[in-house]
């Protein structure tokens, strides 16, 4: 039954779709019921189908669930939209809403990686005049002030600027927030909380690539957090540009208004007015009442070695000025105002207040970036809000790897500890302990929120405090649940007793691949060995796919992303983002030199793929460590029973070299002496595992 309405659905959608919502929504309901149909002819016959058909459609609805919350999102932000100017009119008739905040406008831009966000901030704050044209000659991506950005083309830290802009079509000035934020799935909480402090956003992309991955993702959190949203299709100037054509890929997959679409390019300065014209026009003012207690949202901070922790704030309610004497909701810790100001992108001190609606920066000599958290609510203290404002939630890591230092000497150790301590100031996300290892000494094991995270740290304690470190592989965060009924979050997996263990549930992640049609076959070769389920596969046109899977989240920490870009030539696009815990046959698997453990090299796999990884790594141990004078016994081991094994020959002393001649016995006894010391020296001598090897098995990882 449901291959024969297959076919008929789009030719059913398009004939209820008028009654379904009216003549001018029939697109929308179109689209709609061209995905409901099926699905409920599905769950219909599903009563008689079998268990694992059902669960592939129960996964395949999910995904068909997501593309119809954003078209149903993007239909009530439109509605929302002719609703908001009949309420502005009532609130400008009440003066409920201050003058200057109707002239506020709070907006971010959300973008894939280059596909020109930076490039359209400096046009942004070019026209606007913010920033001199001979300062943005000279300095490009000015938002991006770290050597690091502008060299991977990608936004770690927050920016705010604040630019004044007349409207030239009536002479109305107005205040444009820009909050430039990182698209990156590492920084995904703190991108949340910047989407938290505006009101709408510029969602750009690349006209001769079209949708990306993580277009989608952006697009997911712009529509969590009710942002209008205005399409920008970038670099039309490009000779491969097809903006019509991805215009239509944004109203079919994301279902955008396409009227509100502009075709810009930010290099070439195309389109830079009729853009700030959609934000007048489109994102709404602020709302909150100037005379109701502090609430002031911070989306992000940093540390000033002079001044301390300075806050990027967003004020929801009330006003702060200088002297007020503020308490963060989260921790109830108090502290006296020293400095409020503007980002016009300099840091600028003002004498009044930063009032409702404002985003602007706050001192009050703050000692730790941890006191004030990305996410957290400031309120006063003689006049408090009742409640602190949703969303703040404590960091907590996804990815873990230990971290030594190369410097080998006493000095090492104790010089990392320093830098580490320096680098949360600015970066509270990164967690760290200490931890011992036999072969490397002591060193850290650290928290990141991902790949890249723990990519940047590296490269920034290199060029920043000048400490060259040995990272080991990294890993997951699993949730172990012991027989006794205790259950504990384990990321070291010597932490784990065998013995002890009822189950292991390990983190699952929602991957979202985009990539040219011809490389669909080379992409599900690759998915096949990771443990991966597929939930969805679109057409988006003629040309790409997005296949959805779930797989574990330590099938893709490795190397996946290296291998999605190297199978589809770098045209393939990935994005991922958690999706709870789920047990499975997990095993530790130890490593054993002369049967004793070697801690540092346990690992935990599916039972599954124990043997063949254990077999990998003994042989690279085999290639690496060096002879000795008695055969070296190389094992991976899960408890007591060994899965793999290798040997590393002796050296060997030609013993009956001596020996010209005569019977046979002397030759006999000679190596029989021998056998019989080799024997003794095995069972008192020990295995050397120098430090370089065990930095060769790491950074092979």
């Amino acid at each position: 039954m449901n291959k024969m309405f297959g076919r008929s659905g789009s030719a059913m959608a398009t004939r209820l779709a008028p009654r379904f919502l009216g003549a001018h929504q029939s697109i929308i309901a179109t689209l709609r019921l061209q995905r409901l149909v099926p699905g409920l002819l599905r769950n219909a016959s599903s009563t008689t189908s079998e268990s694992a058909a059902s669960s592939a459609f129960e996964q395949e609805d999910r995904a068909e669930d997501a593309d119809i919350w954003r078209v149903l999102v993007m239909e009530e932000l439109t509605a929302k939209r002719a609703a908001r100017l009949k309420q502005q009119q009532l609130q400008q008739a009440n003066a409920t809403v201050t003058e200057q905040q109707q002239r506020i406008r709070n907006f971010c831009i959300l973008a894939h990686v280059d596909h020109g966000k930076s490039t359209l901030a400096d046009r942004l704050l070019q026209t606007t005049k913010a920033v001199r044209e001979d300062v943005l000659a000279r300095q490009a991506q000015f938002l991006d002030d770290m050597d690091l950005e502008r060299e991977r083309g990608i936004t770690i830290k927050l920016r705010s600027a604040r630019m004044n802009y007349t409207d030239p079509r009536t002479g109305e000035a107005f205040i444009l927030n820009l909050i430039d934020t990182p698209g990156h799935v590492d920084f995904g909480y703190e991108v949340s909380r910047s989407l938290a402090a505006v009101e709408g956003a510029l969602l750009v992309v690349d006209a001769s690539q079209g949708i990306q991955a993580q277009t989608l993702a952006n697009v997911d959190l712009a529509l969590k957090n009710g942002l209008e949203i205005i399409p920008v299709l970038n670099k039309i100037d490009l000779p491969g540009a097809q903006p019509e054509k991805v215009l239509q890929q944004m109203v079919d997959v994301i279902g955008i208004d396409p009227t509100l679409a502009v075709f810009a390019s930010a290099k070439q300065g195309v389109g830079i007015d009729e853009i700030l014209n959609r934000i007048v026009d489109f994102v709404p003012p602020p709302g909150g009442a100037e005379t109701a207690p502090l609430q002031a949202l911070v989306f992000d901070s940093y540390y000033d070695v002079y001044r301390g922790v300075i806050a990027l704030i967003r004020v929801v309610n009330g006003k702060v000025r200088k002297g007020d004497r503020i308490k963060m909701m989260s921790n109830n810790k108090e502290y006296v105002v020293d400095a409020v100001g503007l980002f016009t992108p300099a840091q600028v001190e003002i004498s009044g207040a930063l009032g409702t609606g404002e985003v602007g920066f706050l001192s009050a000599n703050v000692k730790s970036v941890g006191d004030a958290a990305v996410g957290d609510t400031m309120t006063t203290v003689n006049n408090s809000a009742s409640c602190a404002l949703p969303g703040y939630r404590k960091n907590k890591p996804v990815v873990f790897a230990s971290m030594f230092p190369c410097d080998s000497s006493g000095d090492g150790f104790a010089n990392l500890q320093v830098a580490l301590s320096k680098f949360t100031l600015s970066d509270s996300s990164l967690t760290f302990e200490p931890i011992f290892s036999s072969a490397l000494g002591n060193g850290f094991r650290c928290g990141f929120n991902g790949l890249l995270h723990m990519d940047i740290v590296q490269e920034r304690l290199d060029r920043e405090f000048g400490m060259d470190v040995l990272l080991s592989a990294p890993n997951v965060v699993y949730r172990v649940r012991t027989r006794s009924g205790d259950e504990h979050m384990i990321s070291n997996p010597s932490d784990i007793d065998p013995a002890g263990i009822a189950e292991i549930q390990e983190p699952m992640a929602k991957v979202d691949i985009i990539a040219p049609q011809a490389y669909q076959g080379a992409l599900e070769d690759l998915v096949r060995n990771r443990r991966s389920t597929m939930i969805d596969l679109q057409f988006l046109d003629g040309n790409r796919i997005r296949m959805l899977y779930r797989m574990p989240l330590s099938e893709i920490i490795s190397d996946f992303h290296s291998n999605v870009l190297a199978r589809t030539k770098g045209y393939g696009s990935m994005d991922f983002c958690m999706d709870g815990y789920e047990a499975s046959e997990l095993v530790r698997v130890d490593i054993a030199l002369q049967s004793s453990i070697i801690d540092g090299f346990a690992f935990i796999e599916h039972v599954d793929f124990a043997a063949s990884r254990g077999r990998a790594l003994a042989q690279r141990l085999k290639d690496i460590i060096p002879r000795h004078m008695f055969k070296v016994a190389i094992q991976a081991k899960i408890g007591a029973k060994v899965i793999a094994s290798e040997s590393i020959a002796p050296f060997r002393k030609d013993v009956t070299a001596k020996c010209y001649g005569g019977d046979i016995t002397r030759k006999q006894k000679l190596l029989k002496k021998q056998a019989a010391g080799k024997k003794r020296m095995k069972l008192v001598g020990t295995v050397s595992l120098p430090q370089e090897a065990f930095r060769k098995i790491i950074a092979s990882d």
